[in-house]
């Protein structure tokens, strides 16, 4: 992909949001060792590319520095800026501010999927790694944990993919483009606006740019791509049955498990064979500890896959035993009636914008367990991986929220009105893209004992597609409840929502919704709104 005509059709094609992306999978973390799992040093199969990179900037696609991505081009002249981070708090282009309306309105007339063409800022990032020489032999991949908004990668001058939203990861396959020896060049160019941008209508401030963690990673020959550990409670929430599904690519190997307690102690252990890239494994643990806000005891499960007898890789996932569900249309966790006191949460920095330091993580969530918070929302994207361990380590239940949001498409000067361009409505075009975000999410973040609930999104008005996405949720995992707010201004697909989810409701509104005999719980997901200081 080179030509302009082909990136600008790409970019206003709702049908194109991925080209080459490797299929989403879990955050575990995998070692060729136990030790080396359990101690969790560094990954050696894990090299950052987190640093100062070679910079261009351009106010549109059309002024890009053409072929920048070739071997053969002088980069000499171009900036210098840090990555992590975004492009309008290092110098380039400007912070904008809007709420319901889209930042093009009032300078272009645009409709779905168009986007701007004359102001949509092009940052185009070169850097230089080589391969580390322990790695002969394996797959070389690469791993953009955020970038706002859409971007195309190359590698040695090849192009090698294409990924939208924001807020999941986006990864690909290098291992045909690099060279084994010597130096490799990695060219990435981000544009500003995409029909992504169409669902990204947040009510926060419009950056863009790499703004999470770039690292290269590898993989043995045979390896765990993807694990799903599931908790169910029996006699009476007193034991439980931990099970965990295997997506593993490579030779059929067997795989040893132990669940390990807080005392260090194995509780549980057994095995289960890889056939067909699949296995399944299911642990019983008498006398549960249960994970809750109050006491977030987390289990270690401790996995060794082996081939031929001997250990190829090894993984600790975290496990939290649990059980969330709905008793009499009231949502109970471990068999008791639950409540949130809960907040929403940007995932925002004052110093460094959406690209937000662990420690600034960790002092937001000691700070909302000092004031007796137990939940927070997402607001409304899926926020980076490291916040969703705090939450299991620190107690705080999570309605883990899809990157959408479409308020400008329907929501005007405050009139509420569904038309042609509302979005992502009953749209064939746009339920592909919207799906591709829910499982992005959900296959990064299913692991977490924290996330209760699987959210649609934000302020998207309502339709057949989002119900199509709950669907998703629903029978892709069925340890979580759906939420969705947007129900409320489309009553055609209420099943979208496994509670009545409102935003800003006066007192005697609620009183009328509960003293009505309700079919679902009520859940004021949004109100007291603070804005900055205020």
């Amino acid at each position: 992909m080179k030509t302009t005509q082909e990136i600008q059709s790409v970019l206003m094609n709702p049908e194109i949001f991925e080209i080459n992306r490797l299929k989403a999978h879990s955050d575990h973390r995998y070692y060729q060792t136990l030790t080396e799992a359990i101690s969790k040093v560094q990954m050696t199969w894990r090299r950052s590319l987190n640093g100062e990179w070679l910079f261009n900037y351009s106010e549109n696609v059309m002024e890009r520095p053409v072929g920048f991505e070739a071997l053969n081009f002088n980069c000499q002249n171009f900036n210098r800026i840090h990555v992590p981070g975004h492009i309008q708090l290092q110098g380039y282009d400007k912070p904008h501010y809007v709420n319901a309306q889209y930042p093009w309105d009032g300078h272009e007339e645009l409709v779905p999927p168009y986007i701007p063409t004359t102001f949509n800022p092009t940052a185009s990032y070169v850097t230089y790694f080589e391969v580390p020489k322990e790695w002969e032999g394996q797959t070389v991949c690469i791993s953009f944990q955020g970038v706002e908004t859409a971007f195309n990668v190359w590698c040695n001058g090849e192009f090698v993919g294409y990924s939208e939203d924001s807020f999941t990861p986006s990864e690909f396959d290098l291992t045909n483009f690099i060279n084994r020896e010597g130096e490799n060049k990695l060219a990435v160019q981000v544009y500003k606006w995409s029909t992504g941008s169409w669902l990204e209508d947040q009510d926060f401030w419009r950056l863009s740019g790499i703004f999470r963690d770039v690292y290269l990673f590898t993989k043995p020959t045979t390896h765990v791509e993807d694990l799903f550990v599931k908790t169910t409670l029996k006699n009476d929430y007193q034991d439980a049955m931990v099970s965990v599904d295997f997506r593993v690519i490579g030779e059929e190997a067997t795989i040893v498990a132990q669940l390990v307690d807080g005392a260090g102690q194995a509780v549980a252990s057994g095995t289960c064979e890889v056939v067909n890239e699949t296995a399944h494994l299911e642990l019983e643990v008498e006398g549960a500890h249960l994970w809750s806000a109050e006491h977030p005891y987390l289990y270690q499960l401790q996995l060794e896959v082996k081939v031929k007898g001997e250990v190829v890789e090894a993984i600790c996932q975290r496990v939290g035993v649990r059980q969330f569900e709905m008793i009499n249309k009231v949502m109970h966790l471990n068999g008791k009636r639950i409540v949130f006191r809960g907040v929403n949460r940007h995932e925002f920095s004052a110093t460094y914008g959406r690209s937000v330091t662990n420690e600034e993580m960790e002092w937001d969530v000691k700070f909302l367990k000092e004031y007796n918070f137990n939940s927070v929302r997402t607001s409304h994207y899926p926020n980076a991986s490291y916040f969703y361990e705090l939450c299991d380590e620190y107690g705080l239940y999570l309605i883990d929220e899809t990157n959408l949001e479409t308020h400008g498409t329907w929501q005007r000067m405050g009139a509420v009105e569904e038309n042609d361009v509302t979005l992502p409505n009953g749209r064939p075009e746009f339920l592909e893209i919207i799906l591709d975000r829910a499982k992005s999410m959900l296959e990064r973040d299913k692991n977490h004992p924290s996330i209760l609930i699987w959210s649609c999104g934000n302020e998207s008005f309502g339709g057949e597609n989002l119900y199509k996405m709950s669907e998703y949720f629903r029978h892709r995992d069925e340890t979580r409840l759906v939420h969705y707010e947007g129900v409320f201004w489309d009553r055609r697909f209420n099943g979208t929502s496994d509670m009545e989810s409102r935003m800003y409701a006066k007192v005697p509104e609620i009183r009328e919704y509960l003293d009505n005999n309700p079919e679902k719980p009520f859940i004021l997901c949004e109100y007291t709104h603070a804005m900055g200081n205020s």
